[in-house]
């Protein structure tokens, strides 16, 4: 992306002066983000000339300029408050390439446009345009054109990108699937008996291996390993939606006396989908950054990453229900196919957001999900105690209008809508697509 401003003092005196007061009770966004008592962090006057910003330019290394008075003290009456926000984001403002990597880092730490006012700027944008052309820089540090800094990376020349690229995004995804419809066919040849058993349980830790291996390499590869709660949370969902449907409906006719129906179709289906998942995380995530490379603001690139994200969730539930029809077909069951898409989507945005640094929506979305599907199961199973018939009525309701497998849908569905809605605003801010160090 190409700055339209050339490196080197921006005069300030054109802009008008902005009120630096808050209402009362609030926060001074100033200090807030400039440090508590910084140069310059109550000033609100007229901007500076020339010479005063170049001087200003030469104080935002690793120590303060001459007279800039550090951290600590009060402004001067000639103080100024972007030489102070420079100075606590020097590290950032020294290694950026271009203005919206120091706009989205900004954003990140709660910058808004109404903010950027105290600072003499209409937009978060212009006020990163400013600190970006005020650092000194070399001839040399603009010799590469800036956009690369948010581009998709190019493949490494040499033998190893294909490799690489072919693994984690065709190989590994595929594996769950495959792994999946080998036990089933396996299955369906063996005996009952304590070998059909132990086969069962290597098969399911076979696929859980493989599906980890998915989430450890690629597009879905979160910076931070994921929370016992949501791995709690999503391994519960999974088992739910293979064998809750079944559970629940014999536990409200009185059982289970017996094995109950497991939804292999849709076991299979999900297992399917582990590769448009990965390739529909791609798409988004390499669209993302092409489009942070080419913005011109931070309001364009969200407006344009939204629709993004949309048409990435929507191929990732045509993709996952066509895979649900192809294994019911193989397998001559009809899979679930409103829970199994309510979960699908609930899956995937919950990892984009943990891919992308959130971690206590998706925690909660998917604990409250596998939490209602827990309570209605033991709510029936609660209600044969003397006195506790009441408790399975909700229940009973739903399943005898709707049938068993409504009470996955509405959960997931329910939270997955929730999770949308954060998710929408959440990972269309430039700071959620650059480089964790800033964010």
């Amino acid at each position: 992306m190409t700055t339209h401003h050339a490196p080197g003092p921006l005069d300030a005196a054109s802009r008008p002066a902005q009120p630096a007061h808050t209402g009362p009770g609030e926060p001074d966004p100033v200090r807030s983000l400039a440090g508590p008592g910084a140069p310059g962090a109550l000033y609100a006057g007229p901007g500076l000339s020339g010479d005063t910003a170049a001087g200003s330019a030469s104080g935002t290394g690793d120590s303060p300029a001459q007279g800039s008075g550090g951290p600590g003290t009060a402004a001067p009456p000639g103080g100024d408050p972007v030489k102070a926000l420079m100075h606590r984001h020097r590290e950032l403002c020294a290694r950026a390439v271009d203005p919206l990597e120091i706009a989205a880092a900004l954003e990140a730490h709660g910058m808004t446009d109404r903010t950027a006012a105290h600072f003499r700027h209409r937009d978060v944008f212009s006020l990163a345009e400013e600190m970006y052309a005020r650092v000194p820089r070399h001839s040399s540090d603009r010799s590469a054109p800036p956009a690369l800094a948010h581009a998709v990376p190019e493949p490494v020349a040499g033998a190893a990108a294909g490799p690489s690229r072919l693994l984690t995004l065709v190989l590994l995804p595929a594996l769950p699937g495959a792994l999946c419809a080998g036990l089933l066919a396996g299955l369906a040849q063996a005996p009952p008996g304590r070998a059909r058993t132990l086969a069962v349980v290597a098969g399911v830790l076979a696929v859980l291996s493989a599906v980890q291996l998915c989430l450890r390499h690629g597009p879905l590869r979160s910076p931070r390993p994921a929370g016992v709660a949501v791995r709690l949370a999503t391994l519960w969902l999974l088992g739910y939606a293979v064998l809750g449907d079944g559970l629940l409906d014999a536990a409200v006719r009185g059982g289970p006396d017996r094995l109950w129906p497991v939804d292999t179709a849709t076991a299979l289906g999900l297992a399917l989908a582990m590769w448009p998942a990965v390739l529909c995380a791609r798409l988004f995530t390499g669209g993302a950054r092409r489009r942070l490379a080419r913005s011109r603001g931070l309001g364009e690139f969200a407006a344009a990453t939204r629709p993004l994200l949309l048409a990435s969730l929507t191929c990732y539930l045509t993709a996952l229900a066509g895979l649900l029809a192809l294994a019911g077909a193989a397998l001559g069951a009809s899979p679930a196919l409103g829970g199994a898409g309510a979960l699908g989507a609930l899956l995937l945005l919950a990892r984009l957001l943990l891919v992308h640094g959130h971690r206590a929506t998706p925690t909660v979305a998917l604990a409250t999900a596998a939490g209602v599907e827990l309570a209605v199961l033991c709510s029936v199973l609660a209600s044969r105690l003397p006195g506790c018939g009441f408790l399975a009525v909700p229940a009973e309701t739903l399943i005898e209008v709707c049938g068993a497998e409504a009470v996955p849908t509405l959960a997931c569905a329910v939270a997955a809508f929730a999770l949308l809605g954060r998710a929408v605003p959440a990972l269309s801010r430039a700071s959620a697509h650059t480089d964790p160090g800033t964010r």
